[in-house]
């Protein structure tokens, strides 16, 4: 059953609402393209189909493909594929586009694990559905935060290289032409719909429309209206595509609401695991229990892993915007280099800070649920949750705890996650979590050097 959004997710979210009219698989630009390929082509997860048409021939080649040719797609978007030195599909492509493509074009709710290749399965899928010739947008992307929406439109170009393909982010601080009429929208639902409304854009030859991270979307206060709203000024029959990570029962119900009679693509539930990343946490209590001691120690044993941090790269994710900008200012005092990054920035300025964590410039990012989902940072090897997830009740947030930890373990690595528990109420909250994934969290010891050994270890896979 679905439950609240965290408090820090809503107030990202309202922030752009009120500042933008709007409210987070695949490039990095650390990693090698053939680094890349190679780990989705390896990639074991079992995937489970459900047809909306019980009668599909399952045999068809057109139910599942083992190579880019059998798919037929264009010798254009072949060369694009190759030079980004992917050789297969991977799981989740297999199966998905080959129904994705079939025409006529059906609607789709997919669910895969980060790192399995759902952006480039609906970005194939909509480089194969334009028309270059016709100059107008005829395929929607809808992402929950303006990071993701970047991070998308470079796998479009990316991929698309090779075609005509024109791209338009619908993001705060874009310049606005008179009139849109880039063949792909990437954005968000209130920027689109504002641009639709005040005919910025014409949306009568939108053929496709893809809500990426779409849980989060639809559970979200304003971005599930949003969406919703969108998908009523576009035409009935466009292709509507749905993906997501995780998929909570109430939000599934939803979506099989808002997108009927849609062919379903599922990551079977035991392979949503977090089996890549060692899990630990430290008790930062201090001896006196006195909250203000708590805190004071919890700062200071962040600080005491800074050397760590910054083996390779590292997230730190905190509830509050204000925590994230103290933890950076106080670091910095001490010559530790972290960045911030959080919904009160400004554009410009969160577009500068994921960049120089993205190009490797900066190695530690502190940040709030905004870059949660969905974000790849090839090189983070660790994660830590300085303010464990909760929901608006308090509750804890087990799903969005599974896609911080994410950012790290990335395409089957091994990553490392850290967790701080700093009073009795966190130490609850941990516990519930590690029932939810049936996994224990790793308890380090108080002795810095131990932990420090415990963690390298753990870094290098042993």
């Amino acid at each position: 059953m679905a439950t609240p959004a965290t408090e820090e997710v809503l107030a990202e979210k309202l922030n752009e609402l009120t500042t933008e009219n709007d409210p987070n698989d695949e490039p990095d630009e650390v990693r090698t393209e053939a680094e890349r390929a190679t780990d989705l082509i390896e990639s074991t997860y079992d995937v489970e189909v459900k047809l909306a048409d019980q009668q599909a021939d399952v045999n068809s080649p057109l139910y599942s493909a083992k190579s880019f040719e059998e798919i037929g797609l264009h010798e254009d978007l072949l060369k694009g594929i190759y030079d980004m030195k992917f050789t297969k599909p991977s799981k989740i492509q297999e199966r998905a586009l080959p129904l994705l493509l079939s025409n006529p074009p059906k609607n789709m709710i997919a669910q895969s694990q980060s790192g399995t290749g759902k952006t480039a399965a609906f970005t194939l899928t909509l480089l194969s559905r334009i028309n270059y010739d016709l100059e107008a947008p005829q395929a929607l992307v809808m992402s929950p935060s303006r990071e993701l929406a970047r991070q998308t439109t470079e796998v479009i170009q990316e991929m698309g290289k090779y075609t005509k393909v024109k791209v338009f982010q619908a993001i705060k601080d874009e310049a606005m032409p008179p009139k849109v009429t880039a063949h792909v929208i990437v954005g968000t639902p209130g920027t689109v719909s504002d641009m639709i409304k005040r005919r910025l854009m014409d949306a009568r030859n939108v053929r496709l429309f893809i809500l990426d991270e779409a849980d989060n979307m639809l559970d979200q206060q304003g971005l599930g209206d949003q969406s919703i709203t969108l998908k009523r000024l576009l035409p009935r029959d466009c292709q509507v595509v749905l993906f997501s990570a995780t998929w909570a029962e109430q939000v599934r119900a939803f979506a099989e609401r808002l997108v009927p009679n849609a062919n379903q693509i599922s990551l079977k539930r035991e392979e949503l695991s977090v089996d890549a990343i060692k899990q630990f946490y430290v008790d930062c209590r201090a001896l006196s229990g006195a909250r203000s001691h708590n805190e004071t120690k919890k700062y200071d044993i962040l600080v005491g892993l800074y050397s760590l941090l910054t083996v390779s790269q590292s997230i730190i994710f905190v509830r509050k915007r204000d925590t994230a900008d103290d933890i950076a200012r106080r670091m910095d005092a001490k010559h530790h280099s972290v960045v911030s990054l959080h919904g009160k920035l400004e554009p410009a300025q969160r577009d500068q800070v994921i960049d120089s964590f993205r190009s490797g410039q900066s190695k530690v990012l502190v940040t709030t649920n905004v870059i949660a989902r969905g974000i790849d940072i090839a090189n983070v090897n660790m994660v830590v949750n300085y303010d464990l997830p909760t929901h608006l009740d308090g509750s804890p947030d087990p799903e969005t705890y599974l896609h911080r930890i994410g950012r790290t373990g990335r395409f089957g690595r091994t990553g490392v996650s850290i967790n701080f528990v700093h009073d009795d109420r966190s130490f609850r909250i941990m516990k519930a979590i590690e029932k939810h994934f049936g996994r224990d969290m790793v308890p380090l010891p108080e002795d810095m050097d131990e932990a420090e050994e415990i963690i390298k270890k753990a870094m290098k896979g042993k």
